[in-house]
């Protein structure tokens, strides 16, 4: 571990809807609590990989239910990271729906920082976080978001993105990511763009490493 610290290090859950702004809340974290004192992993590397099934099926499955992620392996990896042990994080291809066979290696550090759409609506994963953040954003944002990171990162058209938004992602929001809030320490509306949130959220952190 960087710092040589024999203490559990303070686990910081960002959870959100599609397009709620989480990455800039944790990007928001990372540059104010210092990369080094983070260990950064996000659910979306842990999606279940579908090399083996038939691409026409790929448009079947509903990658905003629970069942879609390998919840099993992050939070194994979670709980080696709390245990000051380094992790192989997995890469996962969006274009492809599968895992590549690269991985990123995790450091343990002083906090570990983990976001993810789902990551309140399990129980066992949830119980890990020592701070649960919630991202509020109104439905119309998030999917404008949604639609102009799919074009541009993933490679899909507007047509597919408003369809899957219909089909998984705004039915699974309502049944799962959004009875989660109630489980959050701290809802942030607006995200990362909430200065006074921000400044509370770090202040919270910086105190609770600073108490260990």
């Amino acid at each position: 571990m960087a710092s040589g610290s024999q203490t559990k290090p303070i686990t910081i859950g960002v959870a959100g809807g599609s397009g709620s702004g989480k990455t800039t809340v944790v990007r928001t974290i990372l540059e104010r609590i210092r990369p080094e004192n983070i260990a950064y992993i996000p659910h979306d590397s842990y999606y279940r990989d579908l090399t083996s099934l038939p691409s026409d099926q790929h448009a079947l499955i509903n990658f905003d239910h629970p069942d879609s992620l390998d919840s099993e392996l992050f939070i194994e990896h979670i709980r080696t990271l709390q245990n000051q042990q380094p992790i192989e994080m997995p890469i996962y291809d969006f274009s492809t729906d599968s895992r590549t066979d690269k991985t990123i290696l995790v450091q343990p550090h002083r906090v570990v920082l983990v976001e993810g759409i789902l990551i309140f609506a399990d129980q066992q994963l949830r119980d890990l976080f020592d701070v649960r953040i919630f991202v509020d954003t109104d439905d119309d944002v998030r999917l404008i978001r949604r639609i102009q990171r799919d074009i541009s990162e993933r490679g899909r058209t507007v047509e597919s993105v408003i369809s899957q938004w219909m089909k998984t992602v705004r039915p699974m929001h309502l049944e799962f990511v959004e009875p989660s809030k109630r489980y959050a320490h701290v809802i942030i509306p607006e995200g990362g763009m909430n200065q006074v949130a921000m400044d509370m959220v770090v202040a919270r952190i910086q105190a609770l490493r600073e108490g260990r």
